[in-house]
């Protein structure tokens, strides 16, 4: 199993994650929101097997590029943001210039759907497409681990009101697909604290299941 690392980045508070195997050889970045010194620093001296996008929004993908440069490592991101990446407008940093400069990097490498499988650091991460906040969210699940991206928080779900949202794709993914997981998976967002499916199954107030 691999042991992760939370780097909480930039203006809007984005959740990176840094995923290093049981031998401290390898590991693989989830969202690397922007540049950051402590995070390169952390991959230090490790393969750098990919970086792992669950949405192409600017405060999710800032980091990308000098990820990829400097560890020669592939971007896996869903093939409906595919052109997000290196278009600010899609990605919405053209919306936010109070707080970042425009976001462009190259195409992803590679790209997931639905229920595929990537073998990453000797486990298995199952691929959830979860749209709602944008059309290529996807959550990644690692046994009792779900990096969530920004399709459920807390108490909370991702915003839809930007750009390609949609809140009842949203609901449909957190209610179908998400909460039809064990209570006791770890839920790991793209914003904010930890929390558990079970917690959001009978507490979050934005998606309840019905009775």
């Amino acid at each position: 199993m691999f042991t992760f690392q939370k780097f909480t980045l930039g203006p809007l508070q984005t959740n990176a994650y840094v995923l290093i195997d049981e031998t401290r050889t390898r590991a693989a970045v989830i969202d690397p929101g922007m540049p950051d010194a402590a995070l390169l620093r952390r991959l230090e001296g490790l393969t750098v097997e990919a970086v792992l996008l669950t949405h192409a929004h600017f405060d999710h993908i800032g980091g990308v590029e000098e990820v990829r440069k400097r560890f020669g490592c592939p971007v896996y991101l869903h093939e409906a943001e595919r052109k997000w990446l290196a278009d600010p407008g899609l990605n919405g940093s053209l919306r936010w210039t109070d707080v970042t400069a425009p976001v462009s990097t190259a195409p992803p490498d590679r790209s997931w759907k639905d229920g595929d499988k990537l073998e990453l650091l000797g486990e298995t991460f199952e691929i959830y497409h979860t749209p709602g906040h944008s059309p290529g969210s996807v959550s990644l699940r690692c046994g009792d681990l779900l990096f969530a991206g920004d399709a459920l928080f807390r108490r909370s779900i991702g915003r839809t009101d930007l750009p390609y949202g949609d809140s009842e794709a949203l609901i449909r993914s957190v209610r179908d697909k998400l909460y039809a997981l064990p209570d006791s998976v770890i839920v790991l967002p793209g914003h904010g604290p930890e929390t558990t499916i079970g917690e959001e199954r009978t507490g979050n107030p934005y998606v309840r299941l019905e009775k």
